[in-house]
């Protein structure tokens, strides 16, 4: 079913290993699940050299559908705990989600 309320998707790019942790520092403030994706960054030897910081390739992209109004709490708080001055190097966005399926159960909105 569609629902005529507002919710983001919520991506959060870690440093492999840390998705878990950052899945935690979201549910501290109202997320309720998300779902992890392992994928392998790429850059030129320029970008390392320029940002003066090692690149670690591989990656989990934890994404979260949420509901706006707590979309900046989690995001806050990821960046918060696993931002680029964590080992977990993580970097949030978010993208606007137009309609939502399946994330009700009966007449409980999860």
């Amino acid at each position: 079913m569609s629902m005529d309320k507002e919710y983001a998707l919520v991506i959060a790019i870690v440093n492999h290993g840390y998705s878990a942790d950052a899945m935690e520092a979201a549910k501290k403030v109202g997320a309720t699940g998300g779902t992890i994706l392992h994928g392998h960054g790429v850059s030129g030897k320029e970008a390392a050299k320029f940002l003066g910081i090692t690149i670690n390739e591989d990656k989990e992209l934890l994404m979260i559908v949420a509901r706006r109004e707590i979309k900046q709490k989690i995001m806050m708080n990821i960046s918060s705990e696993m931002g680029m001055n964590s080992p977990a190097k993580g970097i949030v966005f978010s993208l606007p989600v137009e309609d939502v399926y399946g994330l009700f159960s009966g007449n409980i909105d999860v």
